[in-house]
């Protein structure tokens, strides 16, 4: 049986959905750019990938996506195995979908030493600069994705377009500088394409 083990108390969802219909000015401004979704990944093998894949909450300003953290596990107090993406919404944080089939992702690892501070910001940095369109190739941005591994976590920015290598380096640049990343960190960059023929079950 799948269990949502993403959120902060049992009834955070329900009091989210209370919150907005009790206090719609409140969550009516500042408008973002696009409307965006969460979604939550949990590793069951018993389970297809894409019955594992969950929509939590859907969010188009800037106090729902303050609202969406607070109720919602940090990146660092998820299981292993578990991923968080942040897609525009109508996009599916699939290779399949049919936006992100010619794109790629700009991949940053991380060690999972001091994961409360450097996951947490780093995966909360990089959602700021998406959402705030602070990329100079914005409309070429799908969404981001967090995954928590063994080994090491990785969050990783998706673009819609890989063979469009102006803009792909131009966020590459974007996306370095928003984190403030020491100039020997390298991020990767990795067609949908060719992880597809790498890893067809794991995915990401």
């Amino acid at each position: 049986m799948f269990t949502w083990r993403v959120f902060r108390g049992l009834h955070a969802q329900e009091q989210y959905r209370r919150n907005r219909a009790r206090h719609p000015l409140q969550y009516g401004n500042l408008v973002l750019q696009d409307s965006w979704t969460l979604w939550f990944h949990q590793r069951d093998r018993s389970r297809s990938w894409a019955d594992n894949l969950r929509a939590l909450i859907n969010f188009s300003t800037i106090e729902e996506f303050w609202d969406m953290l607070n109720i919602v596990l940090p990146a660092s107090h998820l299981l292993v195995g578990s991923d968080y993406c942040v897609f525009k919404e109508g996009i599916v944080p699939m290779w399949e979908d049919k936006a992100n089939r010619r794109g790629g992702r700009w991949v940053l690892k991380l060690p999972r030493g001091d994961r409360a501070r450097t996951l947490d910001t780093m995966w909360e940095e990089t959602l700021i600069a998406m959402l705030d369109g602070m990329f100079s190739n914005s409309t070429d941005i799908c969404g981001a994705v967090l995954n928590v591994r063994g080994r090491f976590d990785k969050i990783s920015l998706w673009v819609k377009d890989s063979s469009n290598k102006q803009s792909v380096l131009a966020i590459g640049w974007n996306l370095k500088e928003c984190l403030c990343l020491d100039p020997d960190i390298e991020l990767q960059f990795e067609a949908h394409i060719d992880a597809m023929m790498k890893d067809t079950d794991n995915r990401q």
